[in-house]
Parts: structure tokens; sequence; C-alpha cells
């Protein structure tokens, strides 16, 4: 279900393009970890999957999980509760291993969170987390990683910013794009190096979608 309202929502706020590397596949039971820089993200990752005919489990933010109907929506999909800073947090890698070992595709923010800055202007990922490493290491799934930009030209900002950006959005019809890497198996001695080649790699995707809308950040770097 969120998988096609996003299908049908994201053309009507912004034009939206997808690509994928030579060798791009998802694999069943495979991770597929994407960099997270907007409220917005999430639905145009979504969208650009259904297009290639994805329909993951998402782990994302507990706090979802109470908001009326979206709560029950999310449980009966089967998407991935994940509380921040809780003794529970663990629990969600032994979910998402659960849906990988059923042949489910997982899809996960290693960053934790949004950036900071109030800006709409494309950046790196930031630092990722363990948790990608540490449910790579503990299922063997490989990793697909993609890039979006163009979310934060959506919505970015305070509250009151995200709001006239979503409901100008329409209106304004942003370019998104959203790009597929090729799948990795993240080797290493630890989890520090896995979690480095992780981001290496969605940052890799990053770039290639952001140089595709001409974004500044992507083409000097």
């Amino acid at each position: 279900m969120l998988s096609r309202a996003a299908h049908a929502l994201v053309p009507a706020v912004g034009r939206l393009s997808v690509t994928c590397d030579p060798g791009a596949e998802f694999a069943p039971g495979s991770i597929v970890a994407a960099n997270h820089s907007s409220l917005a993200d999430p639905a145009i990752v979504m969208a650009a999957l259904h297009r290639l005919g994805v329909t993951p489990v998402i782990m994302a933010t507990a706090g979802l999980w109470h908001i009326p109907v979206l709560g029950r929506v999310l449980t009966r999909e089967g998407h991935v509760p994940v509380h921040r800073r809780d003794r529970r947090a663990a629990g969600a890698l032994d979910l998402a291993a659960q849906a990988l070992q059923r042949g489910r595709l997982v899809l996960i923010y290693a960053e934790g969170g949004l950036p900071r800055r109030k800006d709409a202007a494309e950046a790196a990922p930031g630092d990722f987390r363990t948790g990608l490493a540490r449910l790579a290491e503990l299922t063997g799934a490989p990793v697909v990683p993609v890039g979006q930009a163009g979310a934060r030209r959506v919505t970015s900002g305070g509250t009151i910013d995200q709001i006239a950006g979503l409901v100008t959005a329409p209106l304004r019809r942003p370019d998104l794009h959203v790009h597929v890497g090729a799948p990795i198996v993240l080797a290493g001695d630890n989890n520090t190096v896995r979690t480095a080649r992780a981001r290496t790699a969605v940052t890799t995707a990053w770039r290639t979608a952001s140089a595709h809308l001409g974004d500044p950040a992507a083409l000097a770097a």
C-alpha cells in the first residue's frame, strides 16, 4: 500500500527519474541502503523502487507507529520500528533479519536521522551507524546502495519551511533523481570497516544522482 501510494503521489510533487548501474539488481533477501536528507525522501525512494518492481520492508523511526491509521498500515505490511536510544533498538535488527530470511528486501537509512542544516542544497551522506553492517554480518545479505537527490527541494528547513515546501512543490515541480548501484558484499575485519564501505557505496550512488540534476556539490566532488 505504501509503495503504491508513493508511486501515485510523488509525480504530483516533482519530476522523478531513475537510473541504475550495470549489474544493479535486487535479489530476494537484499538490504537496500539509501541516503537520508529530507522527510520527503522515503516516499521518493519507494516510488523509484516501485518503478523497478521492488516493494521493500522499511526500517523507520518507531514514532511513526503512533500515528493513527499509518501505524496500523506499517504493522500490517511488516515494516520494522526502530526505537532509537532504547534497549529495544537491537530488536529491530532481529525483525529485519527475519524479513530478509523470508526473501523480503529491507530498506535501511544507516545515517539514523536527518541532517541538522536548514538549506535545500545537496550534501554527501553523513556518518553511518553500525546497524547496517551488523545486519549484513548477521544475515550475509548483499547490500544495494541507493542514492537520491532533490528531496530537499521538496521539504527542508524548519517546520514552516517544510510545510511551505510541500504545499508549493506541485507548482514548482522540482527535479528528483534516484540512482541504484550494483550490490556489494560488506566484507571486512570489523563493523567499522564494513560501515565505511557501505557509506562509500551509498555516497557514490548519491553523487551520480546529484550529478544527474547538475547539482554543484556532486559536480565539485
